[in-house]
């Protein structure tokens, strides 16, 4: 509270003179909304990320990930204007000290350069302070802003009390001074003044009981902002405009000052001191709490790999996200140089909170049509609430991204910068991370609306088995499907093949008896279909094609004959689905002695399917799993010991429990597989890509055709 008001206010009294008032009454209906959707939000999912972490819950991960990379944005942002806020006025009382002290303040004390000097100043000590202490701190700053702002509601209210008749009349007309276009471009400037009840849900993981403490504290919180916020800008508007004077030209001869200016009109230096104060306090402790947020934000996002993994790197004696408070810092600090005026950090950080929110908004209303569980905390008048609440947010940002264009170029700016760097550099760790989260925790997949289909060809009463332990570790629970699937080839001649064709159909039927059974024994409940087809292959690309299915099984019990190879090849380029095929020994099943080897070494195309293999498998409860690198041999100890750890930080992201990692010093990759795995293990291998065609490599084929351990090859959707 106070940082937004006081560095703003003059923003907003110049584009729309004394109806401001109404504008930050407009944007606390605004934020009151939005702040319902954050507390159910929060109560539901109380970790830290706020509007990160709720699109992760509800969104893909991409969508995540913009919504991670805005947040952090608008955090960053809003750290430049509090610290360009702070300079301001830090500048201003070291300048009227400088004249009471009986000389004139030095040029360079007016220019940017002591401006930005300062800012970045506060920026790095607030920082430091952060990294000593896991505590958001500024509670003192708190304490002192709230004494000050009382004293300066009481003394506007005996100021106006003793002024002359028509004082409020006169200072409040007219009162839309440039109409609705003005009241909405002020609205848009100053909404962040009312941002910071989202901070609460950004630490929401630091906080104790937090489906209580919460939701309290966001309404709480922006409750008494509200309370201070409105009485004072009537003041300014009234007892706080000088003779012959409005606020709007008040405003526009002092847009980063005039509520001092105005508290000094009604209270003399004692008030103008007070505001300065006031200033200082209220920028300092939003500089603080713009960098804790943004440095959470950024810390959770390293942990889901959507951002660089560094930044999750704490300090070793005080567990506080050293490297991402570093990189918030640093971008604050550059921005600083960067950004001329604080009217348009303020518009920036309005519009990108103002699309955050959009989308905070949009989430509440899927994770409560999408969940099973009653969150602790509902916001009430659902679904009209997030509705109109998401809508008027949506707005308000394309209106502020027109009217402001610097604010809308820099946003756009920053999103391209993003898509960039997702799709060059972490999207491959970001989804496999994620793919192991949803396989995890079932929950995931029901609340982002998924309802995958895994079709699974049977055809051997002695692989049906294992085949449907795989499938059923591959299909969500509760969300996800299993279709078994027999083909019965069609005979030319039905009377001819009569005997034929019975034996097939009750071959057929046998195996789809023993699939179901397994299935129903494990707890899973699979839909089963038997066609029969001319072409076996040609039906199970037409199945999976029309039963739109996210993956599909295929087992053999060899992969020597090369016609196989074939179908299997030409099936991977018919399909568009993630394709897996198994090829185990005869009445092979896994079980919870089942040791997984994944060879790791390519490009990491496959890395989001194995790692929902991997989650799927451990869920079921299959978590003895081993990474493996092939490395030559012979390899000096430093590097070996160098690439052992870089194997076990890859293996963390993948595995239950603590990472088991080897490196196999060996030229024959395949000896050595075959040295770790057993008969009644299993090793999960990739397919390659070439030339947008999935094949089966040759190391792949030897390690099927040689290995005793059962070989699951693993193809992406392209």
């Amino acid at each position: 509270m106070g940082g937004g008001i006081l560095v703003l206010a003059g923003a907003a009294f110049r584009e729309t003179g004394p109806s401001a008032i109404l504008a930050f009454a407009l944007n606390g209906a605004l934020a009151i909304m939005t702040a319902l959707s954050f507390a159910e939000m929060s109560s539901m999912f109380p970790e830290s990320g706020g509007a990160y972490t709720f699109a992760k819950k509800v969104l893909t991960v991409r969508a995540a990930f913009v919504v991670g990379w805005v947040l952090w944005f608008a955090y960053i942002v809003a750290g430049v204007l509090y610290a360009l806020g702070f300079a301001e006025y830090a500048l201003l009382a070291i300048d009227e000290l400088w004249v009471a002290g009986g000389g004139a303040a030095p040029p360079w004390l007016h220019g940017r350069a002591a401006r930005s000097a300062l800012a970045v100043l506060a920026t790095g000590a607030y920082s430091l302070l952060l990294i000593r202490s896991n505590r958001g701190g500024g509670q003192i700053e708190t304490i002192g802003k709230l004494v000050v702002f009382a004293i300066l509601l009481a003394g506007g209210a005996w100021a106006l009390g003793i002024a002359p008749s028509g004082t409020a009349r006169r200072g409040l007309t007219p009162f839309f001074e440039h109409g609705a276009t003005g009241l909405l471009t002020a609205m848009g400037f100053t909404f962040i003044a009312l941002q910071g009840f989202d901070l609460i849900a950004a630490v929401g993981g630091e906080v104790k009981d937090p489906e209580r403490n919460i939701p309290r504290a966001m309404l709480a919180s922006l409750g008494i902002a509200l309370a201070v916020y409105i009485p004072f800008l009537f003041l300014t508007s009234t007892v706080g405009v000088g003779p012959e004077q409005s606020i709007s030209q008040m405003s526009a001869e002092n847009p980063a000052t005039v509520m001092a200016v105005a508290a000094q009109n009604y209270a003399g230096v004692f008030g103008y001191w007070l505001v300065v104060v006031a200033a200082i306090l209220s920028t300092l402790s939003a500089l603080s709490a713009c960098i804790f947020a943004a440095s959470r934000v950024a810390l959770r996002m390293a942990r889901d790999r959507t951002l660089p993994r560094v930044l999750q790197e704490e300090h070793p004696t005080r567990g506080t996200p050293i490297m991402s408070i570093y990189a918030t810092a640093l971008a604050m600090a550059f921005l600083l140089m960067m950004v001329r005026d604080v009217s348009a950090a303020g518009a920036a950080a309005s519009l990108i909170f103002l699309i955050s929110f959009a989308l905070v908004h949009w989430t509440s209303l899927l994770a409560r049509r999408r969940t099973r569980t009653k969150a602790p905390f509902e916001t009430p008048w659902f679904p009209a609430i997030p509705v109109l609440g998401g809508l008027a947010c949506a707005a308000l940002a394309a209106y502020q991204g027109v009217v402001v264009p610097r604010a809308g170029g820099v946003v756009a700016v920053w999103l391209g910068l993003g898509v960039i760097l997702y799709f060059g550099l972490f999207k491959g760790r970001a989804q496999a991370v994620d793919a192991f989260a949803e396989a995890r925790d079932p929950h995931l997949g029901s609340l982002r609306g998924r309802s995958p289909l895994v079709l699974v060809p049977v055809a051997n009463p002695s692989s049906a088995v294992g085949m449907v332990t795989l499938a059923n570790a591959l299909a969500i629970p509760f969300v996800g499907r299993v279709l078994l699937l027999t083909v019965v080839r069609r005979p030319t001649d039905f009377a001819a093949a009569e005997a034929e064709t019975t034996r097939a159909l009750a071959d057929a039927q046998r195996v789809v008896e023993q699939a179901m059974a397994a299935s129903l024994t494990a707890g899973h409940t699979p839909e089963a279909l038997m066609t029969i087809a001319t072409d076996p292959w040609r039906e199970i690309e037409r199945i999976a094609q029309a039963r739109d299915c996210e993956s599909l099984l295929i087992g053999f019990s060899s992969l020597e004959e090369q016609s196989n190879v074939a179908h299997i090849e030409q099936l991977l380029n018919a399909v568009d689905c993630d394709v897996v095929v198994l090829r185990a020994p005869k009445d092979w099943s896994p079980g919870a002695d089942t040791k997984i080897i994944v060879p790791v070494g390519g490009r990491g195309g496959h890395d989001a399917l194995r790692a929902r293999l991997l989650g799927s498998l451990g869920r079921a409860g299959l978590k003895n799993v081993r990474f493996v690198q092939a490395t030559r041999e012979n390899l000096p100890l430093a590097s070996k010991l160098q690439r052992e750890r870089e194997l076990r930080v890859f293996a963390k992201e993948e595995t239950y429990g603590a990472p088991d990692a080897k490196l196999l010093e060996t030229n024959d990759i395949v000896e050595a597989l075959a040295q770790e795995a057993g008969p009644n293990d299993l090793i999960i291998l990739g397919l390659r890509h070439q030339r947008g065609k999935r094949l089966f490599s040759e190391l792949a084929l030897r390690v099927a055709r040689k290995t005793p351990a059962a070989t699951l090859m693993i193809s992406r959707r392209s």
